[in-house]
């Protein structure tokens, strides 16, 4: 590394950590005084409110604006520079304009890397705490709302209940079948069932099972029993953010036990598997971007150069909100939802590259 790769990668991160801690305590403030009443209604800790929540909730704002953080921190060094005619002294000395971008793309990468280990493991066990904390105190009670539920519990066995009480951990008008291809051999029903915290189990309550031999049916009342089902009362409660609780490899596990399951709701959870990915690169190819919209001086300064950032700094987000609601309604594949910002920008890139002079 030559030291005008260290002298533009130190400005670069340095930057990019202030720019983040500035716009993080910004939110924070604004999240707090909206809060703030129901804090004081439910006699939150002071302790809960700094530890448990806002300590958790910091990273996770931190990898949201990153977008807007690494584009901001990319204009305003490079801009600087610009003003302060280095990159004219730059350019003259020889060094070409590639060149000039590998110690912003080796900074990028440090942050993408980053970025990626933070999103696929750390920022899911820290929104574990901030969910669970907003859930105890700012958000209504939950009440599981869903009507005649199926459940694919095995390959070739269901799960049908009328309805369940999330508080009590009661379904009622339960009834369990066992289809072998489109043939029924064994149907279990029973007035209700709960779950048993103790065993970890559910507790069947009086039961009729009914087996099916061909043409011949036999008829069985059993007493109250406790088994064990792929079913948990994890199942019924509050979705309020899952998908940004669960680490990358809880989330492929969790997405493919609700494939075997045939739950067709996964989109949400798809779009924040493949954005997980996508995210990185997005940093480079911002970050790229960012040096080439701001590499040339300009008479009035660097404010046009920093709003421009802004600007297509929040573009990208608006695409990418855009984006992963197409995909959660189910008008656009997951993976092309989660890919599409990245893309375009990458194209825009190249076009900046191409056309804007240096």
């Amino acid at each position: 590394m030559k030291l005008l790769d260290k002298y533009i990668l130190n400005k670069f991160l340095t930057t990019f950590v202030f720019v983040v801690l500035i716009l993080v305590s910004v939110i924070c403030v604004i999240d707090f005084t909206e809060k703030n009443d129901d804090f004081i209604k439910n006699n939150v800790p002071v302790s809960e409110i700094i530890f448990d929540y806002y300590l958790n909730l910091i990273p996770f704002y931190a990898n949201m604006l990153s977008p807007i953080t690494v584009f901001i921190a990319t204009v305003f060094v490079t801009a600087k520079l610009a003003s302060h005619t280095e990159i004219v002294a730059i350019l003259s000395s020889g060094v070409s304009f590639r060149r000039l971008l590998v110690p912003y793309i080796m900074g990028s990468s440090i942050i993408a890397a980053a970025i990626f280990v933070l999103i696929g493991w750390v920022i899911p066990n820290a929104n574990k705490e901030s969910v669970a904390f907003q859930v105890k105190y700012t958000k209504s009670q939950y009440v599981y709302e869903g009507r005649n539920i199926h459940i694919k519990i095995a390959p070739d066995t269901y799960v049908y209940m009328e309805n369940y009480n999330n508080n009590s951990h009661i379904g009622y008008n339960f009834a369990m079948e066992t289809i072998d291809d489109t043939n029924l051999k064994q149907k279990l029903t029973a007035s209700t069932i709960s779950w048993n915290a103790d065993a970890q189990k559910w507790h069947i309550s009086n039961y009729k099972l009914r087996t099916f031999n061909g043409q011949k049916e036999t008829i069985y009342k059993g007493e109250p029993i406790d088994t064990t089902l792929d079913m948990h009362p994890k199942d019924f409660e509050s979705t309020y953010k899952l998908e940004q609780t669960m680490t990358l490899t809880e989330l492929n596990r969790f997405i493919e036990q609700k494939r075997s399951r045939g739950a067709d709701d996964l989109e949400t959870y798809l779009v924040e598997k493949y954005e997980r990915f996508s995210y990185p690169f997005a940093i480079i190819i911002l970050t790229v971007i960012g040096v080439i919209v701001s590499a040339r001086k300009a008479r009035g300064g660097v404010g046009f150069q920093i709003a421009l950032g802004f600007f297509l700094a929040f573009v990208f987000i608006i695409f990418v909100i855009t984006s992963r609601s197409l995909a959660q309604v189910g008008d656009l594949d997951p993976m092309i939802a989660a890919w599409i910002p990245t893309t375009i920008f990458t194209g825009i890139g190249f076009i900046l590259y191409r056309y804007i002079p240096r």
